[in-house]
């Protein structure tokens, strides 16, 4: 069963909405997602659950098109921004993953200084030396609440900080570019509580500017940190809705069975 989320007007402005349409998505012969339909609200964090190999990072990365990357890989069906669809022959690639920032499960800093971790993005498109770019650049720091960890070791070197500190200079990177969707692929699932807290943290906050999707095994974290659930299972999108009502009354039983930990 396909689940379906309550259709969004489209939108006249940039919000970061993300719908799918009948989505389906293959690698050569094997078919990694089936028919996916769905509305992800701007404004929110948005959580997709599942067990390993369930599609839910191939969906991640449909929506900036970092799976075109891969040879061999087709798919049927339409994912939109803004209404737009992402696969128009007309899109620019680039552009999309400005508008469309992906932070990854292990933390991957470039190895450079913190300074020019942040500042690759703004620099490559267009953005000269000067007070401008030092001011996206503390801006994004600060908006990663990592500012005040950091402010004295810019020319440092990224990866000589914490996992924690570095996952969170690459978040930074990310946002240095002003995109309007977040993508974290298990952002949190090498960190210690602590750091993992930070995040969690730091995601309420963004949310009030950007459209944020997370990808987590940690049910708990999905619980804690998302308004909207989507529960992804052999390709397939089981069931989508608040997380509040797919955590305590899932419609599915399958949905059921793997939040109460009878499987996955």
């Amino acid at each position: 069963m396909t689940a379906v989320a309550p259709a969004l007007d489209r939108p006249t402005t940039k919000l970061g909405t993300i719908e799918a349409r009948s989505f389906s998505f293959w690698y050569g012969k094997k078919q990694a997602l089936k028919n996916i339909t769905m509305s992800i609200p701007s404004r929110a964090v948005t959580a997709l659950i599942g067990p390993s190999g369930c599609g839910k990072s191939t969906f991640l990365r449909s929506i900036n098109r970092l799976n075109d990357l891969i040879p061999g890989i087709r798919h049927e069906g339409d994912l939109s921004l803004d209404g737009d669809s992402v696969f128009d022959s007309s899109l620019d690639v680039v552009a999309l993953r400005q508008r469309v920032g992906m932070v990854f499960q292990r933390w991957n800093p470039f190895p450079k200084s913190v300074y020019e971790n942040v500042a690759y993005g703004p620099r490559i498109n267009g953005v000269a030396e000067g007070s401008s770019l030092d001011e996206i650049v503390e801006r994004s720091l600060r908006r990663a609440a990592i500012w005040d960890e950091v402010k004295d070791r810019m020319r440092g070197s990224a990866t000589s900080l914490s996992g924690g500190q570095q996952q969170r200079v690459c978040i930074a990177r990310a946002l240095a570019n002003q995109p309007e969707v977040l993508l974290l692929d298990e952002p949190a699932s090498a960190l210690d509580p602590g750091s993992t807290q930070k995040i969690e943290e730091l995601l309420y906050e963004l949310k009030r500017e950007l459209t944020i999707i997370i990808v987590t095994h940690n049910l708990q974290q999905a619980a804690r940190a998302s308004e909207f659930t989507g529960f992804f299972y052999t390709g397939e999108l089981i069931e989508f809705g608040a997380t509040e009502q797919v955590f305590t009354s899932p419609r599915e039983d399958r949905t059921d069975a793997y939040i109460t930990g009878r499987f996955g």
